[in-house]
């Protein structure tokens, strides 16, 4: 009989169906932050102040649900100031940041925010240099708020304020500059921005969730899962569907292995999920060309940690959590980033270590071009079973046979399986 994580973990629990739709934006915006150049807990800072300034106005219910997932999820495709005055490929960036956020369910309202919040209050912005009042007012509130956190982490509360109303008019919406002004005066704008407790900060968001019951259930769980992938995966082209083909070589190897209707969904999602932690990474890492020296290769070998650490923060994702920080793990305890031997590791985190490897392996990467068919399977057969399950490899063959795929991009140049391993 197999043996699953549930009955090998005794601290971890399944998923029970549903799950809060603001625990994940909890988790994604946390993931956000751990980005190149991303300042820690700026989602959480731009939210508070974001939602103070929305309450001024006293937007309706709807409005305040779709700014308070925004101000969140502003960054998901990438970052960019109003101080730039060109951003070569913005327009993509922008209807990619708004498709996530639509597929994370979060409503229209907010998907607009996000497309258009580098827009300028005198037209002057991205992506259709919409002026005035024609840019949404969520995404006005957005850019303030994104702004303004920017500004006081580097310079401090006064000169962020002080910056906003020097460009009233020009980037930022008049009125919502005077409120601004008004809030930091009363010495309410700030209020939970400079806890020293990240915890602190991230529960005071929470509370203030206008739709905070909302449950999402099975369906609308597994579209999550993908709007993760996506936005890991649009990191670095090299990896623009590593994370839906892990999850489409894990499912396969699953199924084959028979495991039930319920362990099957967790692998998939465990797969979806298991390179968040990527997005710590630098991409002059990632894309690299050469060798990676010690300080480099101890970055990346921390992208698992991070993985279960963003994924633990959403608590029906926690043996989830476990699984994706265990795939680049090896039974004969060579793998990272806790060099677990095999009596340690659960039937899910080796279906997923061995789907990572071959969806690396069929990739191409900086440092060489993908592989065909006919070269991938003998090198998993080789790493089997010292270092992958024996059973998952042979399954991960059969679901390969059985779908007539025979090849992917060409082989560059021949490199051992023990080089191409290490770099999976």
């Amino acid at each position: 009989m197999v043996q699953t994580s549930s009955t090998f973990r005794q601290d971890s629990r399944c998923l029970d169906g549903t799950i809060s739709l603001s625990e994940v934006v909890s988790a994604l915006s946390y993931a956000l932050d751990l980005t190149e150049g991303a300042v820690h807990g700026h989602a959480l800072r731009s939210c508070l102040c974001g939602m103070r300034i929305a309450h001024e106005l006293q937007l309706s219910s709807e409005q305040l649900s779709g700014l308070y997932y925004a101000l969140l999820m502003k960054d998901v495709a990438g970052s960019y100031s109003a101080m730039d005055d060109d951003f070569p490929g913005i327009a993509p960036r922008c209807d990619r940041g708004a498709s996530i956020v639509s597929k994370l369910g979060m409503g229209p309202l907010a998907a607009e925010a996000v497309r258009f919040i580098d827009e300028r209050w005198d037209g002057n912005g991205h992506p259709d240099r919409l002026r005035g009042e024609q840019i949404p007012l969520l995404s006005r509130i957005c850019a303030v708020a994104r702004h303004l956190d920017a500004f006081s982490c580097g310079r401090g509360a006064q000169s962020a304020v002080e910056s906003l109303r020097e460009h009233s008019g020009t980037w930022f919406d008049p009125e919502l500059v005077q409120i601004v002004t008004a809030l930091h005066r009363k010495g309410m704008l700030w209020v939970n921005c400079s806890a020293s407790d990240s915890e602190s900060m991230r529960l005071a968001v929470l509370g203030l969730d206008p739709g905070r019951r909302t449950q999402l259930q099975a369906a609308e769980i597994d579209q999550v899962c993908e709007a993760f992938a996506d936005v890991v995966d649009a990191k670095s082209h090299f990896t623009f569907s590593h994370s839906i083909g892990v999850a489409d070589a894990a499912l396969g190897i699953a199924q084959t292995l028979g495991l039930s209707t319920e362990r099957v969904q967790i692998v998939r999602r465990a797969a979806l999920l298991h390179d968040i932690g990527k997005l710590s990474v630098s991409n002059s890492i990632l894309d690299k060309t050469g060798h990676l020296n010690p300080r480099e290769w101890h970055t990346v070998r921390q992208h698992p940690g991070h993985s279960r650490q963003i994924l633990e923060r959403v608590g029906p994702f926690r043996e989830i959590a476990v699984i994706a920080g265990e795939h680049h793990e090896k039974l004969d305890g060579s793998g990272y980033p806790n060099r677990l031997m095999a009596p340690d590791l659960s039937i899910e985190a080796r279906i997923v270590a061995v789907a990572d490897v071959f969806g690396a392996l069929s990739e191409d990467r900086p440092y060489r071009a993908g592989l065909e068919m006919d070269a991938i399977l003998p090198i998993m057969k080789n790493l089997a079973p010292r270092k992958l399950d024996g059973m998952c490899v042979e399954a991960l063959v059969q679901r390969v046979e059985s779908s007539g795929v025979m090849a992917f991009a060409p082989v560059a140049y021949p490199e051992s399986a023990s080089a191409i391993f290490a770099s999976a």
